[in-house]
C-alpha cells in the first residue's frame, strides 16, 4: 500500500508497528479525524498527551514528509468518508438500528479492503495457488470458519486443498509440505502466534507462504511470502472488528474465483461433476 492511500487505513495497518506515544496519537486521530485536520501540529500533541516530535516522527512512519502533508491527505480522506467511530453498536440500539449499522460496516469494511489489497501481491497468490499441488488454509477461532471455507470453494474445483483449525495439526502437517505448496495463514491482527509458526514452518519447508491480515507490520506478515491486507472496522464487541471475517472471506472468494477462472474448462468440469453427485443426495 502506498502512502497516498486512505490515511485512517493506513494508520490501522501498522498501528501494531507505533511506539506507545505514538499511538496515542494514532488513537486520537482515528477518534477525531474531523478536529484533527483544523489543529496545529502543538494541539494535537498536547490532545494526544505527547510532543511535537512524536507528531513528526508518527507522520513519518506513515511515509508522509511531516505533519503538513499528513493533514492535507487526511482531510481529502474526511470529505469522502465516515469516521472510523460512525456507526458503532451502543446498547439500547433496537434490531432495526443495529441491522443497519452491521450491514454498513460489513460493507465499508470491504470497501476499505478493496483500497488496501494490493493487486500485485494478489496476482502473484493467483499465479502460486493455480500451480499448487497442495494448499493449506490455516486459521483459528473465526479465522478457522473462514479457512474452511477455503478448503471447501478450492476442493470444489479440483484443487487438493485442506483446512487446519488445530496448531498442533498446522505444524504437523505444514512439515509435509513441499516446493511449489501453498500455505495461506488467516490472522486478522497478525499476531496470532500459532499461525506465525505454521506459515514459518511451511516456508521452511519451501512452500509458498500467503498472510491474510489486517496488519501489515504485524508478525504473521513480517513472515509470509504475500500478504493480502484485510480492513475491519472496531466494534461494541471486538476490538479486532465485527466485520473481520467478512473482509477475509470476501478475499478468498477473490482467489477461488481467479484461480477457477485460470482454469476454467477444468475447474467447470469439476463443479459439474461435484453438482450433480450432490444433487442425487
Amino acid at each position: 500500500m502506498t502512502r497516498r492511500n486512505n490515511t485512517l487505513l493506513n494508520i490501522k495497518s501498522i498501528y501494531p508497528s507505533f511506539k506507545p506515544a505514538e499511538r496515542r496519537v494514532a488513537d486520537y486521530v482515528l477518534r477525531n479525524p474531523k478536529r484533527v485536520v483544523h489543529v496545529s501540529i502543538t494541539e494535537l500533541a498536547k490532545a494526544a498527551k505527547v510532543s511535537d516530535a512524536t507528531v513528526v516522527k508518527f507522520c513519518k512512519r506513515l511515509g508522509y514528509q511531516g505533519f503538513q502533508e499528513f493533514k492535507i491527505l487526511l482531510a481529502q480522506d474526511v470529505v469522502v468518508r465516515h469516521t472510523l467511530v460512525d456507526g458503532q453498536l451502543e446498547q439500547g440500539d433496537d434490531p432495526r438500528t443495529i441491522k443497519e449499522k452491521v450491514f454498513r460496516a460489513n460493507m465499508n469494511a470491504l470497501q476499505d479492503t478493496t483500497q488496501v489489497l494490493d493487486d500485485r501481491a494478489l496476482e502473484q497468490a493467483v499465479d502460486a495457488l493455480v500451480q499448487a499441488r497442495e494448499i493449506h488454509f490455516y486459521g483459528l477461532g473465526s479465522s478457522g470458519i473462514v479457512a474452511l471455507d477455503g478448503e471447501q470453494k478450492f476442493s470444489r474445483i479440483g484443487r487438493l486443498a485442506s483446512a487446519f483449525v488445530d496448531a498442533h495439526m498446522q505444524i504437523t502437517r505444514a512439515i509435509l509440505l513441499e516446493p511449489g505448496d501453498v500455505a495461506i495463514g488467516l490472522s486478522h491482527s497478525g499476531e496470532t502466534r500459532e499461525i506465525a509458526e505454521a506459515l514459518e514452518t511451511a516456508r521452511e519447508c519451501g512452500a509458498t507462504t500467503i498472510a491474510i491480515t489486517n496488519h501489515s507490520s504485524s508478525s504473521v506478515a513480517k513472515i509470509a511470502d504475500l500478504v493480502l491486507l484485510t480492513s475491519g472496522r472496531g466494534s461494541l464487541f471486538s476490538k479486532e472488528g465485527i466485520a473481520s471475517r467478512i473482509t477475509q472471506l470476501a478475499t478468498i472468494d477473490a482467489l477461488f474465483a481467479a484461480v477457477a477462472l485460470a482454469d476454467l474448462e477444468r475447474s467447470q468440469e469439476v463443479l459439474d461433476k461435484t453438482t450433480r453427485i450432490l444433487s442425487q443426495r
